[in-house]
């Protein structure tokens, strides 16, 4: 991802590597299926209870560190990053604690540890091969970033996920799909033992520190009869219930950008399995919601000297929280964590400014119901202005709702179109100027099945 051009995942996903053969052998429950009601004959794909609950998240963080912070390298300059002298790396007031406040500020219910990126550094207590934090001076050889990182994932309460790219390593001179010889997978002796390698380096951070919430592969992974690790057993085995981003045990997409951004509209499933990425389908059959991942600072993944002024605005941040969030996917931010090994002043101030945005704007609701139908009509106490209406469907019974409208009462008993939409999912957040009604009212005007609205709400921003 991270230093890699643009259209890196875009070039690996469409490779064959991710073939049928794959998907049958992942075990993956990433689809199933639900009749529309009882009696009813409509079969739609559904999510698996690890993926609703995944949606229910909504926020995540993503924390981007790296034996490069260390240098000044720029992000293109990856290929560099192998051979560095471990001693560089020492970020002597790391603080994982920090991080979780950062990720608590945002809202943020999970969180994605970058553990071994495309320097190939290992950030964890490893034999593997000679290059990490066990050849550093960081805490005497001793120090394990993983470790302090699950240990505060659990104290906050904040679900921990790890990142570990198999696609690209530069100590083993590695880059996409996964191939020695930067790419030309020549070495069959080397490309076998980095194989070996990405098998042990997955056995421990899958099995040496508990349960993990997401797994992130960033390009995906090659197969093992190419020289790709054989990872679907070692899941199997340490991490059965983990979201897997990307890989052929995918459970959630890469929504086709970083700019935590998605497109309308963006449904949950997809017509092309594990191997899929973009805005999805509505006929798929496939259930794999999608993550927009994006840098606080534009464009950086990782920490760069002087580089504030790149920071996101709130408003901006605010923007993508609707056309992520709101528009049916996880937003994932990243968070740069700087060579003391801290999530730096000014980003930290940032995501409490962000947060607290939120949940001004929808912490409480003017009002908001539930029910099941082609129409559901929600009544307000007295007269109220409002500017936004959140929709949610049960995705547990499938994303049923094809077309629809929002009306609002007005004076006279007349019902006016607010706004309108097609995929509502998870969660659909729309704006408009601001109204003063006593009802609200929506319509579906195409569906798959019987609309079931887990929850409508209206809100008065006022912005």
């Amino acid at each position: 991802m991270q230093p890699f051009p643009r259209l890196t995942r875009r070039q690996f996903l469409k490779a064959a590597c991710l073939g049928a053969s794959m998907v049958a052998t992942s075990g993956s429950q990433a689809v199933s299926a639900a009749p529309a009601r009882k009696g009813d004959t409509t079969m739609l794909p559904t999510p698996t209870c690890e993926q609703a609950a995944w949606q229910d998240m909504e926020i995540g963080m993503f924390f981007h560190f790296d034996i490069p912070v260390f240098t000044d390298l720029g992000e293109s300059d990856w290929s560099k990053s192998g051979q560095l002298d471990p001693n560089l790396y020492n970020p002597e007031k790391l603080d994982t604690d920090q991080w979780m406040e950062a990720a608590r500020a945002i809202g943020a219910k999970y969180t994605v540890f970058v553990a071994k990126h495309c320097s190939g550094f290992l950030s964890w207590q490893s034999g593997l091969y000679p290059y990490g934090v066990k050849q550093s001076r960081w805490r005497g050889g001793k120090g394990d970033v993983v470790r302090d990182y699950v240990e505060s994932c659990r104290k906050y309460n904040i679900k921990p996920g790890i990142y570990a790219s198999v696609s690209a390593n530069a100590y083993w001179e590695v880059t996409n799909p996964g191939l020695v010889d930067w790419g030309r997978g020549e070495n069959k002796e080397k490309q076998a033992r980095y194989k070996a390698a990405c098998e042990g380096m997955l056995a421990e951070l899958w099995g040496n520190y508990g349960p993990l919430y997401e797994v992130w592969f960033d390009g995906g992974s090659l197969p093992p009869e190419q020289g790709g690790p054989d990872l679907i057993p070692i899941l199997r085995k340490h991490q059965p219930g983990a979201m897997v981003f990307q890989g052929p045990a995918a459970t959630i997409r890469w929504v086709g950008n970083e700019d935590g951004v998605a497109d309308y509209p963006c449904w949950a499933t997809t017509a092309g399995g594990p191997d899929a990425w973009g805005s999805g389908d509505p006929e798929g059959k496939f259930w794999l919601p999608a993550e927009c991942d994006v840098p606080i600072r534009n464009h950086d993944w990782f920490w760069h000297p002087g580089a504030e002024h790149k920071l996101y605005s709130v408003e901006q941040l605010i923007d993508m929280y609707y056309r992520s969030a709101g528009r049916n996917c996880n937003l994932l931010i990243n968070a740069n964590i700087d060579r003391n090994g801290l999530v730096p002043d000014a980003d930290f101030r940032r995501y409490q400014e962000f947060g607290k945005e939120i949940r001004a704007r929808f912490r409480r609701a003017v009002a908001s119901t539930r029910g099941t139908g082609s129409e559901l009509t929600l009544t307000l106490p007295s007269p109220k202005r409002i500017d936004h209406v959140a929709l949610m469907e049960d995705i547990t019974r499938g994303e049923r709702v094809r077309e629809y409208a929002i009306e609002v009462l007005l004076p006279g008993s007349h019902w006016e179109k607010l706004c309108e939409g097609s995929c509502i999912g998870h969660k659909r957040i729309q704006r408009f100027p601001e109204v003063r009604t006593t009802a609200v009212r929506f319509r579906a005007l195409r569906s798959a099945a019987e609309p079931i609205i887990r929850k409508m709400a209206v809100y008065r921003v006022g912005k």
